[in-house]
């Protein structure tokens, strides 16, 4: 007599949660960013719902298309931590949430610490095309910046060292 186990739940609804903030991710870092196209309110003007577009030509209008970029931002960066997650729980064998999962949230703080490392030595100090934030204390910033780096790229593998070896 075999025992099975019960049906593990699918992919589907961690693809399609994935799949919603990547794609949205493209659609802010291409066509917001990096072509211009369009931002969150640009054409947000419809006379029947009272709103008015918030042009990108003027400061006010881009300032608040900055501001709607990043909650559109906030959105897809919650959705793809969510489509992980699931797709974590579902691929697990351990019948434990995501959220528990020391080793990959180790790995997580790993590498976002070698991106605010990588990125704050080439472009803040090396290329200097930007600042964490400019002024008369900026250099304090961008250290500060690189200081967070190495703090997550420690603490994350020390955090993934006591998770499991996977």
């Amino acid at each position: 007599m075999t025992t099975s186990s019960p049906p593990r739940p699918g992919i589907g609804l961690p693809g399609v949660v994935l799949g919603v903030g990547l794609g949205g991710f493209v659609d802010g870092i291409m066509l917001h960013q990096v072509l211009q196209w369009h931002h969150m309110l640009t054409s947000a003007g419809d006379d029947r719902l009272g709103l008015r577009p918030y042009p990108a030509t003027t400061v006010s209008g881009l300032e608040m298309n900055t501001l709607w970029d990043g909650f559109f931002h906030v959105f897809t960066w919650v959705s793809v931590l969510t489509g992980l997650a699931l797709l974590y729980s579902r691929l697990n064998r351990a019948d434990r949430p995501v959220w528990r999962s020391r080793a990959l949230w180790g790995w997580l703080a790993v590498g976002w610490g070698l991106f605010n490392l990588v990125e704050g030595v080439i472009d803040h100090h090396i290329l200097g095309v930007h600042h964490v934030r400019g002024g008369p204390y900026q250099t304090w910033w961008d250290l500060g910046f690189l200081a967070l780096g190495a703090l997550l790229v420690a603490g994350g593998w020390l955090l993934q060292r006591k998770g499991e070896a996977r």
